[in-house]
């Protein structure tokens, strides 16, 4: 029997107060035990956008806690996988230093950034599907 893979992965867009916050609450819920979550942004905003945290908390996840964080090479170095929001942050951040080495796919979201909130529902909800996706990659 072999010995089970550790995954760590980074969740990123731009400000890191709304996609890729969702996506860290989501896997820290659907992701398997084990597996490292960090959710990161090339410009972190001061705040997770309230709308985000909302949303989430509907759905019984609280990221109120959350912090936006600044996405560097060390976070991008130490991961085995890269998700980008779809906010052209794989141009403007570190991946390219470790292309081939991580597994990198774009989920390609619009920014819900000042949209009302049945708008940051549907990504919270398009978010929660990719999530369950990746799982069943993940066992």
């Amino acid at each position: 029997m072999g010995e089970k893979k550790i995954h760590s992965i980074v969740f990123a867009c731009v400000g890191n107060s709304g996609r890729s916050q969702m996506a860290e609450g989501f896997a820290r819920k659907l992701l398997p035990a084990g597996t490292k979550i960090v959710s990161a942004g090339t410009k972190p905003a001061a705040s997770i956008d309230p709308n985000a945290v909302a949303v989430m908390k509907e759905v019984g996840i609280d990221i109120s806690r959350q912090e936006p964080k600044l996405l560097t090479t060390k976070i991008v170095s130490e991961a085995t996988r890269f998700v980008s929001m779809g906010c052209g942050v794989l141009d403007s951040c570190p991946v390219p230093l470790v292309k081939g080495k991580i597994e990198i796919e774009d989920w390609e979201l619009e920014d819900p950034k000042e949209k009302d909130i049945s708008f940051v529902r549907d990504i919270r909800d398009r978010i929660e599907q990719y999530m369950k996706d990746l799982a069943k990659k993940l066992v």
